[in-house]
């Protein structure tokens, strides 16, 4: 994985191709070892590396025979099982996902899914849906991520979603539904729906007119309700999003779907602090600027592959 990730950040650079290339004709482990990388990575999502000529035709001759001593073989044993456990850790959830998933996007794409009873979903990036259609009912599970749902009217079927254990029951409406760590927001475009958070959190069912939106915290069953204007209800559709006294821990999280570098907000405090704002999700590095300046805050920018967000 050390390899991938530097070819990966400098794709140009002849020196780096040589001595990968003389990694991997080392030995046959050196291949099995990277040939499983690149399943696991392509598992997650990740398209055909640009490097693929340097292992497809790889040849198998001149193979370094490397003598192994008994010793080390519990110390190997043990690195590979510790190794596999990180895998698990880390790309665990994303697999399990796509095992769930009817429909699923990547980092920054989006998708139109049209359902058989005539409902237009629209996905943002790296949003994931389970759909299950029955004669008595519809039924999607938010898996991750954000959609936007325009559903038929059919009062003899009514239309749930299920989002981090929200539930929003509509007949025919529009609305937009996002997925986050600690929380789910419900948006209404037009229509009416009934949002219900679980039985455990002893939380009352309660409607939204178009206009309004609620924002749930999964943890505690909390609601925050506000008012939101109908061109602003998923505006990611057109390259932007809004949020409205939101943490920018959250938004962080949300522009995560449309960056291909991993953010980390390692300061609680400064991930807690509120932002209202519209964030251009064209250019995700600026979004992300414009997101903690306010405070004082810094994009700091580690390879190609990583943003932290911090106070100073």
């Amino acid at each position: 994985m050390a390899w991938f990730l530097r070819l990966k950040a400098e794709p140009s650079c002849p020196e780096l191709a040589a001595d990968f290339e003389r990694w991997l004709r080392q030995s046959d482990d050196h291949r099995r070892a990277w040939q499983y990388a690149l399943r696991t990575w392509q598992l997650m999502g990740e398209t055909v590396p640009a490097y693929e000529h340097l292992w497809a035709d790889a040849p198998r001759g001149n193979v370094v025979a490397i003598r192994r001593r008994s010793w080390r073989r519990p110390a190997m044993a043990v690195a590979a099982a510790m190794a596999a456990t990180l895998l698990l850790v880390l790309a665990g959830p994303s697999l399990l996902i796509r095992l769930q998933a009817d429909h699923i996007t990547a980092a920054g794409q989006n998708a139109r899914v049209a359902l058989d009873d005539g409902t237009v979903i629209e996905l943002g990036g790296d949003s994931a849906i389970k759909t299950e259609m029955t004669a008595s009912g519809r039924h999607v599970t938010l898996l991750s991520g954000e959609a936007f749902f325009d559903v038929a009217h059919d009062a003899a079927r009514p239309f749930t979603v299920e989002a981090g254990g929200v539930r929003v029951v509509v007949v025919g409406t529009a609305f937009d539904i996002r997925l986050a760590h600690e929380e789910t927001t419900v948006e209404l475009e037009r229509g009416v729906v009934q949002v219900s958070v679980g039985e455990a959190r002893r939380t009352p069912d309660f409607r939204l007119l178009p206009g309004e939106m609620a924002v749930v915290n999964t943890n505690d069953g909390g609601v925050i309700r506000n008012t939101i204007q109908p061109d602003q209800v998923a505006a990611w559709r057109s390259g932007r999003i809004f949020v409205k006294d939101a943490s920018i821990g959250t938004v962080a999280e949300q522009l995560q779907r449309y960056h291909s570098a991993w953010i980390a907000v390692p300061d609680r405090k400064l991930a807690g602090l509120k932002v209202t704002g519209l964030y251009d999700l064209t250019d995700p590095d600026n979004a992300l600027k414009a997101l903690v300046e306010p405070y004082g805050g810094r994009v700091r920018e580690f390879s190609t592959y990583g943003r932290i967000l911090s106070q100073y």
